[in-house]
């Protein structure tokens, strides 16, 4: 077996380059316009390459988005992971800061948009999009789960809490002068309040 040469191992780092940055520009562009509105094409400019390209390092649109979902489903994940470390070298319940790490999330217009898209296209009709948007899901319930002794009551609120949370974002309720959104947005923790911050 031949010894690299710098020239494929650039090759292949420019690969590698190549494709975190089309997974990043998939993020952004699938978070503006959803699954099915994106066109792969717009997808391949944001991301500098040719459509042609985009189809070398993911076969299927289906493949680059559910990548685009990993990538959005681990950021919240690192995001409420690292909350949990500080409350735990604070002394402090994990479950309070790992709810305020979601809340500046979600003051994140492209984190959010991707988040609701995500849940969005869970309800279609193609498994594997389906598949990864509960997988993320599923592993953001473990980690909570795991970090923060609570009870299944309680693993079950503060999920509950979040998605009313996100949808209340997603609507831009703060800026919502009526009785129900507000009696929404105040909780027993106020965090709903932090949402415009």
């Amino acid at each position: 077996m031949a010894p690299s040469t710098p020239t494929s191992s650039r090759q292949l780092s420019t690969a590698a380059e190549r494709r975190e940055a089309l997974v990043e520009a998939a993020v952004r562009v699938f978070a503006e316009h959803g699954y099915h509105g994106t066109p792969t094409t717009e997808i391949a400019r944001a991301a500098g390459i040719s459509q042609a390209y985009l189809f070398r390092l993911f076969p299927t649109k289906a493949a680059l988005y559910v990548a685009a979902v990993d990538r959005c489903m681990g950021r919240v994940e690192d995001a409420m992971a690292r909350a949990a470390e500080r409350a735990r070298a604070a002394g402090e319940p994990p479950l309070d800061h790992m709810a305020a790490a979601y809340v500046e999330l979600l003051r994140d217009p492209e984190t959010l948009r991707a988040t609701l898209h995500a849940f969005a296209a869970a309800s279609g009709d193609d498994p594997g999009v389906r598949d990864a948007v509960r997988n993320g899901y599923g592993k953001l319930y473990e980690l909570v789960d795991r970090v923060s002794d609570a009870t299944p009551e309680e693993l079950q609120g503060f999920f509950a809490h979040g998605m009313l949370l996100t949808v209340l974002a997603g609507m831009d309720a703060t800026d919502i002068d009526q009785p129900w959104a507000r009696a929404l947005l105040v909780g027993k923790d106020g965090l709903g309040g932090k949402l415009c911050g």
